[in-house]
C-alpha cells in the first residue's frame, strides 16, 4: 500500500468532518459540512463516503458537475487537507449497512430502509497535505529567525502531493 495514502487515510480518520465543496448550476461554489464514514488506513482504496439525502442539494449538484473539493482542517494539530475528487450518489444497501452507525438515526430514524438515504462516493483523484513539526517552539524559533533577520518566514510547514490516480 503507498505509504501517502496510509497517511492522508490516517488524517482523514482522525478529523472526520470535512466541508464538501460543489459547483452549483449558476457556477458558484458551495460547501456545507459532511462526515466522512468509516475509513480503514491500511485498506484505503482512494474512495472516501458520506451518508445524505437523495433528495439533498449535494445530489442535485453532483448531477450537474461531479468535480468536488473536501477541506479537512485539525487546527490544534495543524494539519490541514485538501482533496479533490469525483463524487457520485450510490444506492448500495449492501454498502449503506457495512457504513451504517448508531449516530446516522438522528438523520435517518428508519435506518438504511429510509427509502430517500443515499451514499455519496468520492474517488479521489488528487490530494494536498500540510502539517506542522509538533514543537511550537522549533515555529517560535523560526519566526524570532524571521523577524531578526528581516527574511519572510515560511514556516516548518510540510506540503505532500498526493496523485491518487494510479496509487493504490
Amino acid at each position: 500500500m503507498n505509504k501517502d495514502l496510509v497517511k492522508l487515510a490516517e488524517t482523514i480518520k482522525e478529523i472526520r468532518i470535512a466541508m464538501f465543496t460543489t459547483i452549483e448550476s449558476d457556477g458558484r461554489m458551495f460547501s456545507r459540512p459532511m462526515a466522512t464514514l468509516r475509513i480503514e488506513p491500511k485498506s484505503f482504496d482512494g474512495k472516501l463516503w458520506f451518508f445524505t439525502d437523495k433528495n439533498s442539494d449535494i445530489v442535485q449538484s453532483i448531477v450537474l458537475d461531479q468535480n468536488v473539493n473536501l477541506a479537512y482542517a485539525e487546527p490544534a494539530k495543524q494539519e490541514y487537507i485538501s482533496v479533490c475528487g469525483i463524487a457520485s450518489q450510490v444506492e448500495d444497501r449492501v454498502k449503506m449497512k457495512e457504513l451504517w452507525s448508531a449516530p446516522m438515526k438522528a438523520w435517518f430514524p428508519e435506518g438504511i430502509d429510509d427509502p430517500n438515504i443515499a451514499l455519496v462516493c468520492v474517488e479521489v483523484t488528487c490530494a494536498e497535505l500540510w502539517d506542522a513539526p509538533p514543537s511550537k517552539v522549533v515555529e517560535l524559533v523560526g519566526m524570532v529567525k524571521a523577524a531578526a533577520t528581516g527574511e519572510r518566514y515560511h514556516g516548518e510547514k510540510h506540503q505532500h502531493h498526493i496523485d491518487v490516480r494510479g496509487a493504490h
